[in-house]
């Protein structure tokens, strides 16, 4: 059927998710950053998202499309529900107060150095205030199994995101660009270990920091497979 809906421009598109978190009927996600309209059927065409875009990358517009769906809606709003009830720490976007080593001392025999959720590279917002600022740890998974001082050593006084291309199957370069060229980010640390395959971590950064177009200082710490730290 012939209906109004809207349309994304993705070149325009910022990535700050405010149009997904507008839309109450669950159409618009964040994927690789960029806003999609990934269930057509989810629109009713009302609009909720379009104030709510900074850039206006979205406008209304009369295409063919399948007639809106609330029954499917209101199904998939309850789902959400009660995924978001018991849903793990790293679905949602936390800051935590770091423990001061006194307070570390009378609960934990040491201090974690997380300050915020979600960590994992493919998670974390593109756009966030925690980022203004901070210094970045970007960490491939296996550094802080390997590294037995990562919190102290690493973490402290850092923002830290992580993730491994191999795993994940993806290119970091884009998301991290968006982050480091919308964010005033100060300085980006790469942890990764020694193996070749974990070079696509720091390559997937030192383009990220090129596509940015800003001039961020960078240092590369290696972890060998028996735990030592190079620098």
């Amino acid at each position: 059927m012939i209906r109004r809906i809207i349309r994304i421009d993705e070149q325009k598109c910022n990535g700050c998710g405010a149009c997904a978190a507008a839309c109450h009927e669950g159409a618009i996600e964040m994927v690789n950053g960029k806003a999609k309209l990934t269930r057509e059927d989810y629109c009713d065409g009302l609009g909720d998202c379009l104030p709510a875009c900074p850039v206006d990358a979205i406008r209304f517009e009369m295409r063919e499309a399948p007639a809106y769906d609330e029954a499917a809606v209101k199904r998939a709003q309850a789902a959400k529900a009660s995924e978001q009830s018991c849903s793990c720490p790293g679905s949602r976007s936390v800051t935590l107060q770091v423990q001061g080593e006194c307070e570390a001392r009378s609960e934990t025999a040491v201090a974690s150095q997380l300050s915020h959720w979600p960590v994992q590279i493919k998670l974390s917002p593109v756009v966030a205030d925690k980022f203004d600022g901070a210094e970045v740890l970007v960490a491939a998974d296996c550094t802080a199994y390997a590294y037995g001082d990562f919190h102290s050593r690493l973490m402290r006084g850092r923002l830290t995101l992580v993730g491994c291309p191999k795993l994940d199957g993806v290119d970091y370069a884009e998301k991290l660009a968006a982050i480091f060229a919308q964010n005033d980010v100060r300085k980006v640390t790469v942890a990764r270990m020694s193996v070749p395959c974990c070079g696509g971590l720091e390559h997937a950064v030192r383009r990220a920091i090129e596509a940015s177009g800003k001039q961020l200082p960078l240092e590369v710490v290696t972890i060998t497979a028996d735990g030592q730290i190079r620098i």
